[in-house]
């Protein structure tokens, strides 16, 4: 089973076209198709809105309602050298936050469909194609909306516990990889014949640890999620930070409603930037 190669083809293609039209009703209830939510993501200037301490300046605190407190991550990805089950849609993370326990972990298999030229209904449908449909369980369907570009993505989340871990500690290398295998869903386990997926994710490259700090706040009512992430530098020496604002809706119309309102904030107040996510990408490219 593979996503189809005319969406691949098709995904720079679309890179910048923004779906600002789309009402959500054709899509969602199209027969057969899954029912997506939608996380929106701002970027914020970490040159304007971080102190010489790489936190968020109290101005945005008091903007968004936020605690000084943040909740701390920690972040791995596994795949091959090649990045072969990136080159497919895949993504398998591992994330430690600080609010677990010393040896809880999350690991999440997601799948990535990107919507090219505006057109969900073909994302939904390739995705269907391959069994993200109205039926299934065990994978979240999702429209991420960036600055220019969608993408349909469908996660599948699992807790899992490993002994002798402590504080923010990620898995080993042998762990992770052992933890990857041992958990596979299988759609990712029959993507491709044989054993693909868990022959690669046995011999993984681990890609990180990469750190986070999460604030939790609220803007229109409802909450809104500012992250902060710490990625190393393609020279290797030092870090870049990205600042990454973002909530999630049930519907179009709202998503569509508190995305604007919000970009209008940070644009009146000076922090807004004009990009997309490049989080994952950075992370592959430069661990």
């Amino acid at each position: 089973m593979k996503r189809s190669s005319l969406l691949l083809a098709s995904a720079m293609l679309g890179a910048g076209t923004l779906l600002s039209g789309w009402s959500g009703g054709q899509a969602a209830h199209a027969a057969g198709v899954a029912t997506p939510n939608y996380e929106v993501k701002w970027y914020l200037d970490p040159a304007v809105v971080l102190g010489s301490d790489h936190k968020l300046k109290s101005a945005i605190l008091n903007a968004f309602d936020m605690p000084s407190s943040v909740e701390k991550m920690n972040i791995e990805y596994l795949d091959g050298d090649d990045l072969a089950l990136n080159a497919e849609g895949w993504d398998v993370r591992i994330r430690k936050k600080e609010s677990d326990s010393d040896e809880a972990f999350e690991v999440t298999y997601k799948m990535r469909y990107p919507i090219a030229g505006g057109n969900v209904q073909a994302a939904l449908n390739a995705a269907a194609a391959d069994g993200f449909d109205a039926d299934e369980d065990d994978f979240e369907a999702q429209i991420d909306w960036g600055y220019s570009s969608q993408t349909l993505s469908f996660s599948n989340k699992k807790d899992a516990e490993l002994d002798g871990y402590d504080g923010m500690e990620l898995p080993g290398k042998g762990d992770s990889r052992e933890l990857a295998v041992d958990l596979i869903p299988g759609k990712l386990d029959n993507w491709q014949s044989g054993d693909w997926a868990e022959d690669i994710l046995h011999d993984a490259h681990i890609y990180g640890p990469v750190g986070a700090k999460r604030s939790i706040g609220e803007w229109g009512g409802e909450e809104l999620y500012i992250e902060v992430w710490e990625i190393k530098k393609a020279s290797g020496t030092g870090y870049d930070y990205l600042v990454e604002a973002s909530f999630k809706e049930d519907d179009y119309a709202t998503a569509s409603a508190r995305r604007d309102s919000l970009k209008n904030k940070l644009i009146s107040e000076g922090w807004f930037l004009p990009q997309d996510g490049l989080k994952t990408t950075k992370i592959l490219e430069r661990y």
